[in-house]
């Protein structure tokens, strides 16, 4: 009879880890709410679009590459620039940011900040 019990314990073994990996392997892992933003609130520059740059964007556009993004110079290097205009879909920062190798660097709700706050007016606001 303890021979039986010792050959059963590898089979349990292997049913178990199994099953630990099936649930492991749940397409649930994976899952989250994508934050969404209200286009009537008011997107600040400053505290909302400005970190976007700066953890995003920084790396590139720090002064060699216009437009220079970092914090104090980017309003003004976008403003005079021609990177924000009406429609704000068809600006050239919003398609730049939603196009080729650049749609990679934000999230969705980072691009989403950024055509609200286009919309809006582009506004040098804190």
């Amino acid at each position: 009879m303890k021979l039986k019990d010792k050959k059963s314990v590898p089979v349990l073994v292997a049913f178990i880890l199994i099953a630990s990996l099936a649930l492991l392997a749940s397409c649930e892992k994976y899952s989250y709410e994508l934050e969404t933003v209200d286009p009537e609130e008011p997107v600040l520059f400053q505290t909302e679009i400005q970190p976007i740059f700066t953890n995003s964007c920084v790396a590139c556009h720090k002064g060699t590459r216009d437009p220079d993004l970092r914090n104090g110079n980017s309003f003004a290097s976008l403003t005079t620039g021609g990177y924000v205009s009406l429609p704000a879909e068809s600006s050239k920062l919003y398609t730049k940011v939603i196009s080729g190798g650049h749609a990679a660097f934000t999230l969705p709700d980072e691009k989403q900040r950024i055509l609200i706050w286009i919309g809006q007016g582009a506004q040098n606001n804190k």
